[in-house]
């Protein structure tokens, strides 16, 4: 359970992942994110492969504190680490970008309301990662992942996605 909650115990410090769905901040998010860095670790916070925030140096009595905090900016640290889903990846262009055929942010948002708390994705043999591409260039590496989506248009214009499966690193 701790894991599911992003917590890992490392060899010199407890390591808290924080969950940023599809790697998006608000201000007063990034602002959070500061002030938990300067308050309860050493000044600063890593970026995760799965675009999520990593603190490494809090001290485990501090936690249940910091999680407060991130609740006051609706952020968690659920399903960050441990066999579960993770959080659920896209372009970092996603919503801006020129060459976009769909923007994949509210598709990510649908696939981790979805997936959060589901009890299907709570205990998974492994880690299971899933990215969704939103333009007709692969920034997003869905053929890395085990589902990547990619979007597509039929002859009549509708949208649909193109299923990879099977990948990951």
């Amino acid at each position: 359970m701790r894991l599911q909650n992003g917590l890992y115990v490392q060899r010199f410090a407890p390591m808290l992942r924080v969950a940023v769905p599809y790697g998006q901040l608000t201000s007063r998010q990034a602002r959070m994110m500061a002030k938990i860095a300067r308050d309860y670790d050493k000044g600063y916070a890593h970026i995760s492969t799965r675009q999520n925030v990593q603190f490494n140096w809090p001290a485990l009595e501090d936690v249940p504190d910091i999680l407060a905090e991130l609740a006051t900016v609706q952020m968690h640290a659920i399903q960050t680490s441990g066999n579960c889903l993770r959080n659920v990846t896209t372009d970092q262009f996603a919503g801006v970008a020129a060459d976009e055929l769909v923007d994949p942010r509210p598709w990510c948002e649908i696939v981790r309301q979805w997936t959060t708390f589901h009890p299907e994705f709570a205990y998974l043999p492994r880690k299971f990662k899933i990215a969704i591409n939103g333009s007709t260039s692969d920034r997003a590496a869905i053929e890395v992942h085990d589902i990547g989506l990619e979007p597509l248009r039929n002859e009549a214009g509708e949208l649909g996605f193109r299923v990879l499966v099977g990948g990951g690193l």
